[in-house]
C-alpha cells in the first residue's frame, strides 16, 4: 500500500515540477516579442539588443531546464 502511495505522490510531484516548462515557453516568447518591438523602434541598436535577447533567452531556458531536472529527480530518485 505504501509503495502505491509513494509512486502516486512521485508522479504528482513530477507533474507539478514540469509546470515550470510552460513558464519558460512563455518567457521565451516574451523575450523575442520584445526584441521584435525594440528592433522596429530603433534598428540602429540591433547588435546590442540581440545580445541582450540572447542573455534573456539563456536565463529563461535555464529555469526551464532546472524544472525538468527537478521532475526527473523526483521520478527516478
Amino acid at each position: 500500500m505504501n509503495d502505491i502511495i509513494l509512486k502516486a505522490s512521485q508522479s504528482i510531484g513530477a507533474g507539478m515540477a514540469t509546470v515550470g516548462l510552460a513558464g519558460a515557453g512563455v518567457g521565451v516568447g516574451i523575450v523575442f516579442g520584445s526584441l521584435m518591438i525594440a528592433f522596429s523602434r530603433n534598428p540602429t541598436l540591433q547588435k546590442n539588443l540581440f545580445g541582450y535577447a540572447m542573455l534573456g533567452f539563456t536565463l529563461t531556458e535555464a529555469v526551464g531546464l532546472l524544472a525538468l531536472m527537478m521532475a526527473f529527480l523526483i521520478l527516478f530518485k
